[in-house]
């Protein structure tokens, strides 16, 4: 006696036949396997796309970054960040320019630079720039008062108007326009105005040389004053306010 053939739709079904009820291949399968009841394609994946960052988003390239660098929040050259915010190369300044701070600038109102000229090389220059003047002077004076000719006599006072005008070149024409006279040439250091760092010019010059008048009284004093001073500046220094700096 044969079986009753069961109604369409009752009992199992063949697992390949697509859209059979209380079937739901697929769950949890990849999409792409074609339509079983109960089954949404990628049910328990990620749509794609949703969820995700599209490109760019919530980011503007090019806002606050350079072109061409990676744009993820936080780093480098992203969003809400100005490469060089704070610091603009040049801005109220001009390099190399007196008045920036650093290594041989100077403060503009006085400030002290970090280059001050030691006193070794201060006497140094002070000894050469003596004997440049010195040894003309020297020669002429000499020449004038060992001699009872009038021509030898006439000749040690050229040689000493030599030397004079060697002084007034080297310590006020030239020290007020360059900063420098032979002797600080020589070891690198420079004259300059505490409030601009340039030099002095030649009237202040002079003034200086006068006010070194103070600093050979009590032994010298003021001479030997930069041994111990945090400007390293003698009484003509502090006076006229000026610095002796390295070049």
């Amino acid at each position: 006696m044969s079986n009753p053939t069961p109604p369409p739709g009752y009992g199992p079904q063949d697992p390949q036949q697509p859209g059979q009820y209380g079937q739901q291949p697929g769950y949890g399968q990849q999409p792409g396997q074609p339509g079983q009841y109960g089954q949404q394609p990628g049910y328990g994946q990620q749509q794609p796309g949703y969820g995700q960052q599209q490109p760019g988003y919530g980011q503007q390239p090019g806002y606050g970054q350079q072109p061409g660098q990676p744009g993820q929040y936080g780093q480098p050259g992203q969003y809400g960040q100005q490469p060089g915010y704070g610091q603009q190369p040049g801005y109220g300044q001009q390099p190399g320019q007196y008045g920036q701070p650093g290594a041989g600038q100077y403060g503009y109102g006085g400030g002290v630079p970090g280059n001050l000229a030691d006193w070794p090389s201060r006497a140094g220059a002070y000894l050469i720039d003596a004997a440049t003047i010195g040894i003309p002077c020297g020669i002429g004076a000499g020449i004038a008062s060992a001699s009872d000719s009038a021509a030898l006599v006439i000749i040690g006072v050229i040689f000493y108007l030599i030397g004079l005008g060697v002084a007034i070149w080297n310590i006020l024409i030239r020290q007020g326009t360059s900063g420098q006279t032979v002797g600080k040439q020589v070891l690198n250091i420079k004259l300059v105005g505490a409030d601009t760092g340039q030099p002095i010019g030649i009237g202040k010059t002079f003034l200086r040389q006068l006010t070194h008048i103070l600093d050979g009284l009590a032994c010298y004093i003021g001479y030997l004053w930069p041994l111990w001073d945090e400007k390293k500046q003698t009484f003509a220094d502090k006076i006229n306010n000026t610095y002796v700096v390295k070049v």
